[in-house]
This record gives C-alpha cells, structure tokens and sequence, in this order.
C-alpha cells in the first residue's frame, strides 16, 4: 500500500509538471461555460442566419437543453480528450525507462497499476466533475425551471462509463506496450458496444447505455434503477480489467 501511495503521489505531480492536468482542466471548464451558453444562444443564431424570407418557430430553450449539450459534449470531446492525454500510461514511462529503473528498486508492479489506474480515475474525477458543477450553476441562473431531474445519477452514469473505459485503455497498454495500439484498442471496444447497443435485450446491461441514456434520465423518461444492471455490470468488467492488466503486467517481460 504504501509503494502504491508513493507512485500514486508521483503520477499526479508528473500530471501537474508535464500540464496534463492544466490542459484536462481548461477543456472540461471551457466545455462547462459552453453548454448552457450554446443551448441559450442556439435558437437566436439559428434566426439570425435562416435566408431572408424563411422564417422558423423553435421551442423556448430549457434546462435540459443545456444538459443535452453536456453531454454530448462530455461524451463525445471531453472522453476523446481524456483518452488521448493519459493514452502514453504505460509506454512513454517503458521509452524513457524509468518504469524499468523503479521495479528494480523493488517498486511492485501490481502497486505500478493501481497507482496509474488511480491517477488516471482522480484526473477524470476532477475534470467531470468542474464541468458538471460549471454547467449546474450556470444551468440553474439561465434555465431556472424544474424540468430537469436524476442529474446525481446520470452524471455518476457517465462518470462510470470513464472509468470502465480508462481500464480498457490500460489494459490495452499493458498488452501491446504502445500508445497508438492502446488507443486503437479502446476505440474497438467502444466500436463493439454500440453494435451490441443495437440488440434491446443487450441494452440493460451494455456499458455504453451509461453514456448514450443520460438524457432520458434527466427528462425522466425512464428511471435509475433500469441502468442499474449496466452499473453492475461495468463495475465487474472494470475490475476484470485491471485485475487482468496486473496478471499480464506482472508476468511481461520490460
């Protein structure tokens, strides 16, 4: 535990020094700002550019359109982001070698994923949760209506969909040692899902319905307990992944 707490420190100051942590923070704040503005402002600019003579009738714009706009940002730039800047995990520390230097000290390697999967979860922790609050307060002073509910729930449902996809991606990263085929990997398995997504029986428990059905939750169109075997679910094959990546990670040869 305590080699793990150690590396976790040093994950998270190599977040801080090399602005990992600065750039997640600014996209997630922009993204934030963004969502309640553009869900104000669309209809005014949709009028604004309609050609002379063609005139439009858009509903007023409320609360859920801003949340319409979280997460479909959040899903689609604000994951892609995420990926991208944690996709080197493992093999940018392997190119340098200091990984290499570190287990030879005597680091564990089973403490080396857990530290890595724990800073990885705390950078997306944080980022989600700025542009959650960001949006929630702006939402509330533009759109100060009751039309928007399960907000806890669907955030936590997306908030846990990033979770089960940085174990993929580390996963990938401990299996092919390389960035690009991490990132390849990941996109495969997001690929994959939303075939299955297809299927209605597959659906309930899909991981990808905690990232594609937030809307319905938040205009209470269905409720939280029907995702609760997707919860389950994800939660499982989150924790097969990194107890997979340990058992490869500690039988590779570095």
């Amino acid at each position: 535990m305590k080699h793990c707490i150690v590396f976790l420190k040093k994950e998270l100051l190599e977040y801080q020094r090399t602005y990992k942590l600065l750039v997640m923070l600014l996209v997630f704040l922009i993204l934030g700002i963004m969502n309640p503005l553009t869900a104000k402002l669309t209809p005014d600019l949709l009028a604004k550019f309609m050609p002379e003579g063609v005139s439009i009738t858009l509903p007023k714009p409320s609360s859920l359109d801003s949340w319409a706009q979280f997460y479909k940002n959040t899903t689609q730039m604000g994951l892609i982001v995420t990926v991208l800047v944690v996709s080197g995990v493992v093999s940018s520390e392997l190119s340098r070698g200091t990984l290499i230097i570190l287990l030879t000290k005597g680091l564990p390697r089973k403490a080396v994923i857990a530290a890595k999967y724990a800073s990885m979860l705390a950078l997306w922790s944080a980022s989600l949760l700025l542009s959650f609050l960001v949006t929630w307060a702006y939402t509330v002073y533009i759109f100060p209506d009751d039309r928007s509910g399960n907000l806890l729930f669907s955030g936590f449902g997306l908030w846990l969909f990033g979770a089960f996809l940085l174990a993929v991606l580390l996963f990938a990263a401990v299996l092919v040692k390389n960035a690009y085929g991490s990132l390849l990997i990941t996109g495969a398995v997001v690929v994959i899902l939303a075939i299955l997504n297809i299927a209605p029986a597959i659906q309930k428990y899909n991981p990808l319905s905690l990232a594609a059905r937030n809307m319905e939750l938040v205009m209470r169109n269905i409720q939280p307990a029907s995702l609760w075997p997707a919860v389950i679910v994800t939660v499982v094959a989150a924790a097969a992944l990194l107890g997979a990546s340990v058992m490869m990670f500690q039988k590779k040869q570095l």
